[in-house]
């Protein structure tokens, strides 16, 4: 048999001398090369990675692996590679401890209300579905985490479970009542009090943001909120700009503290396997573009109507029955979004759209048309690899002259680039390496503190915390006064 090295050519006469004068490679030298290797890659990880970390969260390494094999080989046939989270500020490997609030402890009474309304009676499977989906399925996640712990004292972050808004739409709580509630749970928070809410994470994921809870301003301004939602820091409201989530005056987000999320794609879509609508190849597809959704009196979804009527042979434009014999069904609505090349993505009552991420499982290019849209874990996703923003003033004949000059080449790259990053826009277990919750997880990360301390707390020279009272952390009593 041929040896491995029966392809090189032969050996000139210097080499062949230079050969003779050295020891020659025996099996017993290579054995020993791979000893030393071996012995060399142990004693590495022995001396930079911490002992104290246990296996499985060890294992957790910084590259997010893609959900399947072909999408591997998709990454590497781009270019792209996997998504990694960068080591700066975020460490070698994820190392959290989330403590959890238990609706079911007798120390915070009203928690169950913030989760089942008034009177208990709405369950959580009620709340699943919508934008406010995500504050059911983050809590049922961080419940099986195995960065979950049960023991406050060695927390480094505490997550408050509420599916207020839901709660709100479905007339569980009303507005003043989800106010109280709110303040009554935290007073009963010692943590919460201990670092002026700054460990402490809260979900608001529809468009009014965390003014569902009216008095936020005063009680969570420091804490780390999880929303789709980032308004625009004008008050004035005009076409383009102004939220309803900056009617306050004051926006409720702050990118140095607070987290982007994905918005909650339906699960029929996002499921291992077959998904309710299949993607059409791009020569199958009607239109060029098309926008799904209802004008609500918006400039730029009332002048994207207009274009549809204008040109019904590029653009589809259906108007959007939500009740009664002509309300799109759920796979009827994705059979008409893969319809299209491009899926236009205008504002509505606030500046995300869920219609950016849904586009992604029917492999149709997102066109953004809101100019203060921000997006999820934009520290490891370039978003002009797979999406397009154009802006909100110019939506007109000339957006579809452009989207129309694209070859469909360039459209199949950017939807294949597309398919490399979905998986993140997916609430699945952090077990999965390239999920939603895993990439919440990376992000939160980077906000636990060594140091816990408020206004209201002190310390001694014994590093004992105390309160204004010089009562010792553990023995403060609720209800608090909050910071």
């Amino acid at each position: 048999m041929g040896s491995i090295w029966s392809n090189k050519p032969p050996p000139s006469s210097s080499s062949r001398a230079l050969s003779s004068r050295q020891t020659p490679c025996t099996r017993t030298h290579q054995i020993g090369a791979l000893f030393l290797v071996a012995t060399t890659f142990f004693f590495t990880r022995l001396l930079f990675f911490d002992p104290s970390v246990s296996s499985s969260t060890a294992a957790t390494s910084t590259t997010l692996l893609l959900h399947h094999h072909h999408h591997q080989q998709e990454a590497a046939s781009l270019g792209v590679g996997p998504i990694s989270w960068p080591h700066c500020g975020y460490g070698p490997y994820l190392s959290l401890k989330i403590y959890v609030y238990d609706e079911h402890d007798d120390d915070i009474r009203g928690l169950d209300q913030l989760l089942g309304g008034r009177d208990g009676s709405i369950p959580p499977t009620s709340c699943l579905e919508g934008q406010w989906g995500t504050q059911v399925k983050i809590h049922r996640l961080l419940l099986e985490s195995r960065f979950r712990t049960l023991r406050k004292e060695e927390a480094d972050l505490f997550f408050v479970p509420a599916y207020a808004r839901c709660l709100k739409r479905m007339g569980g709580l009303n507005d003043q009542e989800i106010n109280q509630t709110y303040v009554k749970v935290l007073s009963q928070m010692p943590y919460f009090r201990r670092s002026g809410g700054r460990d402490h994470i809260f979900v608001f994921p529809s468009g009014l943001g965390a003014h569902l809870f009216r008095s936020w301003a005063t009680y969570i301004n420091r804490s780390i909120i999880l929303t789709p939602e980032v308004p625009s820091f004008s008050t004035v409201t005009t076409p383009y700009n102004g939220d309803r989530t900056d009617k306050e005056g004051t926006s409720a987000f702050n990118t140095w503290k607070d987290i982007i999320i994905p918005g909650n794609v339906d699960d029929g879509m996002t499921k291992p396997g077959a998904p309710l609508v299949q993607p059409l190849p791009l020569s199958k597809r009607k239109y060029l573009a098309n926008y799904l959704g209802r004008a609500q009196g918006k400039v730029g979804r009332l002048r994207l109507i207009e274009l549809a009527k204008q040109f019904p042979d590029k653009l589809e434009s259906p108007e959007l029955k939500f009740s009664g014999p002509e309300k799109l069904e759920k796979v009827e609505y994705f059979q008409h979004l893969r319809d299209a090349k491009f899926c236009l993505a205008p504002r509505g009552e606030s500046s995300w759209t869920l219609r950016f991420f849904e586009s992604f499982f029917v492999e149709c290019v997102p066109v953004i048309l809101s100019d203060q849209a921000e997006f999820p874990f934009q520290n490891v996703i370039d978003y002009t690899l797979f999406s397009i923003k154009w802006p909100s003033t110019s939506i007109g004949p000339e957006l579809l002259e452009y989207l129309e000059s694209i070859p469909d080449e360039d459209i199949e790259r950017m939807i294949a680039a597309g398919r490399q990053v979905r998986c993140l826009w997916v609430y699945a277990p952090d077990s999965d390496l390239c999920s939603a919750m895993q990439g919440i997880l990376w992000e939160l990360q980077r906000k636990v503190r060594q140091f816990h301390q408020s206004a209201e707390t002190f310390w001694l020279h014994n590093r004992t915390i105390v309160n204004r009272n010089l009562v010792e952390f553990f023995s403060w009593k609720p209800p608090m006064p909050l910071p």
